[in-house]
């Protein structure tokens, strides 16, 4: 008898709005991402349409095992955090702030795994009360944080600073060095951080580069920088998407534990 084959945890990856040939609107995700989730995290990469019109938090929940919260260019609307908009703070997605802000708060709560990446890690901080600098270039001492505006892929996703870890915290032993390399491809980041977020790693200039949620009881590791950028060899990223992997491997076991013992009674 054949066995059945074992079913790889899911993890959303939460897609963002784009106009396909500058004029058909589509539900999008960068290949890269799936790729690491697919192919480092060993999980089943599940594209997200971030829109409250299609998707409901509690539907994503039951349905995936874990989430992967993107990067992208529009920014989170600085209404979340209590400031008016300007021009400074750049583009929106009003859809995906109300999908994935109400989602992070629950897998806190819930212990269900999350992975923020550059947009990503800003809404888990704006998620859990704190706020956003809408340009980092423009405050005094700080460094360009945004990608190259010309070149090639590979030039935009370089490495180009150092991130300095907290000496014996959580990312610091994870990548067991407390300073990396890694890329930076972003305008905004963290003014205040929210309740409960530790700030673990920060650039040369300060600013906040990897953070967690405090007493979460689940994997809430986010960063700044663009990880999926070659994960399956860069020394920093894989093992990120690797323990990630595990956090959501080990949550779709014990979710099917008990649906298991269900079946069979």
């Amino acid at each position: 008898m054949q066995r059945p084959v074992a079913r790889r945890p899911v993890v959303g990856i939460i897609g963002n709005m784009a106009l396909l040939n500058e004029s058909y609107p589509v539900h999008a995700g960068g290949t890269m991402n799936t790729q690491a989730v697919a192919e480092v995290a060993g999980c089943l990469p599940l594209l997200i349409p971030a829109d409250p019109r299609f998707v409901t938090v509690p539907e994503l929940l039951d349905i995936c095992d874990g989430f992967l919260l993107t990067g992208g260019r529009p920014n989170v609307h600085p209404s979340e955090y209590g400031e008016e908009e300007t021009p400074a703070h750049g583009t929106f997605e009003r859809a995906r702030d109300a999908i994935t802000l109400p989602l992070v708060r629950a897998c806190v709560e819930r212990g269900q795994p999350f992975f923020g990446i550059c947009r990503g890690f800003q809404e888990v901080n704006v998620a859990l009360g704190g706020t956003l600098y809408p340009e980092i270039r423009d405050l005094p001492g700080r460094m360009n944080h945004r990608m190259p505006p010309d070149g090639t892929i590979e030039e935009k996703f370089a490495l180009r600073h150092m991130v300095r870890f907290t000496p014996g915290g959580v990312f610091a032993r994870l990548m067991g060095a407390e300073e990396v390399m890694t890329n930076t491809l972003h305008g905004q980041g963290i003014k205040t951080p929210g309740a409960r977020i530790v700030i673990d790693g920060q650039a040369p200039d300060g600013t906040p580069e990897a953070i967690y949620v405090k007493d979460a009881p689940g994997f809430t590791l986010s960063v700044q920088w663009h990880p999926e950028w070659n994960a399956a060899n860069d020394p920093v990223s894989r093992p990120l998407f690797t323990a990630f992997g595990r956090a959501v491997a080990d949550w779709a076991s014990a979710r099917e534990g008990p649906a298991a013992a269900r079946r069979s009674a």
